[in-house]
């Protein structure tokens, strides 16, 4: 679901990422208010979460790939709010460094993921909980919010590959970006979603919920945590066992390269081959020489200290700032 650079168009992406900056900005402002230097860490753990989720790619339908992502849990937990920056933390550094989702589609890739989804997802769950008063409508809130919002990403994400060859076309009326329209790129997205990862970022959503609220419930019952251990030590496992990411074969829909579309279609198409070029440090999350497998932990653990560096630094400009009574 991470959509590659030259896949939309740069005005496509720029709308996207002026709808976001409201967006960003509010979540911003909440997570000024609500988040303490000492919840910190937490958002941080989750932004982590997020990250490594989305290393574990499985087979899809179709010969495709696909992965969960975290932030149907994490908006149910602390909120869509703390959701909209986590994830977002997640997607960026996965672009600037992993080359996982195009720079100038961050915009359009965190609508989709970090606003989308969290969002639908915290809904749904205090809504089934309100219609179902016991831990029947918490369970069922987080499954369904996990299965529906990830569908509900998939959706907006099918839409915008499928308007690119309706609006965007060269002097001989072939498409510049997106060759798909929505009449393949809408069941091509949504029906390997419906089939397969809703279900899994159900169960994702699910069962972490459940653990955390057997490990460190305050983070459910009281949005903070003094336990931090159990969840520290469930990132370190997923570390870990980010390798069996790679026994999906094949490319997520979507995200071609420029030889795979030329198969498909018989061309590429001049936006994708003229487009905009970044180079990120460790693309595909390969190093080099480096096993494969090796290599992916390695970029898993490299993500995962970025992101806790991040928040260091945040909880460090949060302390000063409570220092000072602002």
């Amino acid at each position: 679901m991470h959509i590659p650079d030259n896949y939309l168009s740069p005005s496509t992406c720029a709308a996207f990422g002026a709808a976001m900056l409201p967006v960003w900005k509010r979540a911003s402002s909440n997570i000024k208010k609500e988040i303490t230097r000492q919840k910190m860490p937490l958002l941080g753990v989750a932004a982590a979460f997020s990250f490594l989720t989305m290393m574990f790619n499985i087979p899809l339908p179709g010969g495709t790939t696909g992965h969960a992502i975290g932030a149907s849990l994490i908006a149910i937990l602390l909120g869509p709010y703390s959701a909209v920056f986590a994830v977002t933390i997640a997607l960026v550094i996965q672009a600037l460094f992993f080359g996982d989702g195009g720079i100038l589609a961050i915009g359009v890739n965190c609508f989709n993921m970090a606003f989308i989804m969290p969002y639908t997802a915290y809904y749904i769950f205090k809504l089934l909980k309100k219609l179902i008063p016991n831990k029947a409508g918490e369970q069922l809130g987080a499954f369904i919010g996990g299965y529906i919002s990830v569908n509900m990403a998939a959706l907006f994400a099918a839409i915008e590959f499928g308007l690119q060859p309706l609006l965007f076309k060269d002097a001989s009326g072939l498409p510049l970006y997106s060759p798909y329209g929505l009449a393949i790129s809408i069941p091509a997205m949504i029906v390997p979603h419906l089939l397969v990862v809703g279900f899994l970022e159900g169960i994702i959503t699910l069962g972490a919920y459940n653990y955390i609220k057997k490990a460190s419930p305050e983070i459910i019952y009281k949005g903070k945590t003094k336990k931090m251990k159990p969840l520290y030590v469930v990132i370190g496992i997923l570390v870990l066992a980010t390798p069996l990411g790679l026994l999906a074969s094949g490319t997520a829909w979507g995200e071609w390269g420029a030889e795979e579309i030329q198969e498909l279609i018989g061309f590429v198409p001049k936006g994708m081959e003229n487009g905009f070029q970044f180079n990120s440090l460790i693309p595909d999350y390969s190093l080099g020489n480096v096993t494969e497998y090796i290599g992916y932990i390695i970029s898993a653990a490299l993500g995962v200290i970025i992101i806790f560096i991040i928040f260091k630094i945040l909880s460090k400009i949060n302390l000063r700032k409570e220092t000072k009574g602002e």
